[in-house]
């Protein structure tokens, strides 16, 4: 096993909550070098996107990898609308009070994936509070269109925590999802200041249900690093997500979508990431993917690939 760094090294060395008084924004360290590119993959998946008047979260959420997975032809759907009902400190997605519901949008969705050739999705929302389902029907309804126009789609969606109503996330799974991943975002500590609305508990409550489930979907979960967290509270979140029978998990650097935002606090290093990866691998996930730029969503469905049985 890797060595791991100490707690002093790998964080802040405070066990602080993120500050909220206004100080100098970090430098981008060297080994963020992102290449923006807009070749004609990219270009085509803009305007099916422009066309079918769909969202993605790689826009919404000034994804990092949005030049390198347009380029490529796909592209995080974002359903439900663009405005969430919560106010995330680390998110960059709007929030307020949504539009309505739009009931065409599974549609438009499955037509734009037929459009871009993709074999495999991955759908994500903005958190809707303000619907009696969370927005579950929507999910399944998305997942029906799919699997209608192409019945070996697999498919990935990204949840919120749906208040913990195991109705409407037995709803999503039914739906005959492939891979369902809910984020914790950080370390429980931290949870009130990062995540308004959430709850760490009901989070772990969430996975747990989702992998005590039959028909049981693969299981994902992630978190950002850089908020403040120590390497001791980075190793139990870890154990925590293992024991909610969690497969996959993602861990990237935090970025500052704005000054508004909490500020990073610390870039760890891509060294750091790999230990933390070996650390998850030693705990035994099924698959662990750390880096700087890593977001849950980026190249889904490599992480998936061995526990999906596929080749």
């Amino acid at each position: 096993m890797v060595k791991p760094v100490s707690a002093d090294t790998v964080a802040t060395g405070s066990a602080s909550s993120p500050s909220t008084e206004k100080k100098p924004r970090l430098q981008l360290p060297p080994w963020f070098k992102v290449h923006r590119r807009t070749d004609k993959g990219y270009q085509q998946v803009h305007a099916i996107l422009n066309k079918e008047d769909l969202h993605s979260v790689c826009q919404s959420a000034s994804c990092p990898n949005i030049w390198e997975c347009f380029n490529e032809g796909t592209a995080t759907f974002m359903i439900l609308g663009d405005v969430c009902t919560r106010a995330c400190r680390f998110c960059g997605i709007n929030s307020g009070r949504p539009k309505e519901v739009d009931l065409d949008e599974p549609r438009r969705l499955a037509k734009a994936v037929a459009k871009l050739g993709l074999k495999q999705v991955v759908i994500t929302s903005v958190t809707r509070d303000d619907l009696p389902d969370g927005g579950a029907s929507i999910f399944a309804e998305t997942a029906r269109q799919l699997r209608a126009r192409d019945p070996k789609v697999r498919i990935e969606f990204l949840i919120s925590d749906m208040n913990g109503n195991w109705d409407d996330i037995a709803t999503i799974i039914n739906s005959g999802v492939d891979v369902l991943a809910h984020n914790v975002e950080t370390v429980g500590r931290l949870t009130r200041q990062v995540r308004r609305g959430a709850r760490h508990d009901r989070s772990l409550d969430v996975l747990r249900f989702i992998s005590d489930f039959t028909p049981r979907p693969v299981t994902k979960s992630g978190f950002m690093v850089g908020v403040g967290e120590t390497l001791d509270e980075i190793t139990e979140l870890l154990h925590q997500l293992y024991a909610a029978g969690v497969d996959i998990i993602t861990i990237g650097q935090y970025l500052q979508p704005s000054r508004a935002h909490m500020p990073v606090e610390r870039y760890y290093t891509p060294e750091e990431f790999d230990q933390m990866a070996q650390l998850g691998r030693d705990i035994g996930f099924g698959h662990v993917e750390s880096g700087p730029l890593v977001r849950s969503s980026y190249r889904a469905f490599d992480q998936a690939k061995t526990l999906l049985g596929q080749s």
